[in-house]
């Protein structure tokens, strides 16, 4: 694993044009996710060109969505700077943005193909972690969203390769030393979160409970590893609005799960 030391982000140039492993490995993430998302939608029953429809218009809105998300967070300096808006290659985007796009995309265009938007979600829900688990890995190759100072025998004492733990000694603050692989725990906490969804789609619940399921195990985990991280973005002081957006999540998840199953019980079901 040598060649991964010292890591450059860009993975191969194309005469003026740079191709970057980030890049590279989103693209990567969505292919898999649409793969995924592709077996399980042709079995329950969903139009063959459904999901590549839907991508047509949700990737591109969701990295606009992230943009805007982004420079929302950080309108001090982009209200300064306005020509720096568009600079998305200069990086800056944010995955709850992402995120919300693509659910509003997903159920406008649900609406207008007369399609239940909560059985979409419940099929999509585990390509989702999978585009979040590779995409994690973009963050490692551009050494980036990482979290505070710990000590290499902190990162040895999690049983993870050298070659990771050599490339989280990176300059925090103007100094070399070790830090929170923050992209690792979230992607290992996604991968269990797959597994998890996977099974519940045999236990049949009730129709957008494993989407409602995965807003509340991703929050919960992005809420915790946010607190590690160096790069957060803030709503007021040290408020993080990727805490804030991941307490509304949970709340909403719960809340509608207890609402379709108690107060207004809906009878459709995953695999109906």
């Amino acid at each position: 694993m040598n060649f991964l030391l010292g890591l450059d982000p860009i993975a191969f140039t194309l005469g003026p044009l740079k191709v970057r492993w980030y890049g590279l490995l989103i693209v990567s993430g969505i292919i898999l996710a649409y793969l995924f998302g592709q077996r399980e939608a042709m079995k329950r029953g969903l139009p063959e060109d459904f999901l590549a429809d839907l991508l047509i218009w949700a990737v591109p809105i969701s990295i606009i969505s992230a943009r805007i998300y982004y420079v929302a967070m950080k309108w001090d300096y982009y209200s300064a700077h306005p020509g720096s808006i568009i600079q998305i290659w200069n990086g800056g985007i944010a995955i709850h943005g992402a995120l919300i796009g693509a659910f509003i995309t997903a159920y406008i265009f649900c609406r207008k193909r007369g399609v239940s938007f909560l059985k979409v979600a419940d099929i999509l829900a585990p390509s989702i972690l999978i585009g979040q688990i590779v995409g994690r890995w973009g963050n490692f190759m551009n050494q980036e969203a990482f979290g505070g100072p710990v000590s290499r025998e902190f990162l040895e004492s999690l049983f993870i390769p050298n070659w990771i733990i050599d490339n989280m000694y990176v300059e925090l603050n103007g100094v070399m030393t070790y830090v929170h692989p923050t992209f690792l725990y979230e992607s290992l906490w996604n991968i269990v979160g797959l597994i998890i969804l996977v099974l519940l789609r045999n236990a049949n619940l009730k129709r957008g409970e494993i989407f409602f399921s995965y807003l509340i195990w991703y929050s919960i985990g992005r809420f915790f590893i946010e607190s590690l991280r160096t790069d957060s973005l803030y709503l007021i002081g040290d408020l993080r609005s990727a805490q804030v957006v991941s307490i509304v999540a949970i709340v909403f998840g719960v809340g509608a799960i207890v609402y379709r199953r108690f107060v207004k019980p809906t009878t459709e079901h995953y695999k109906d």
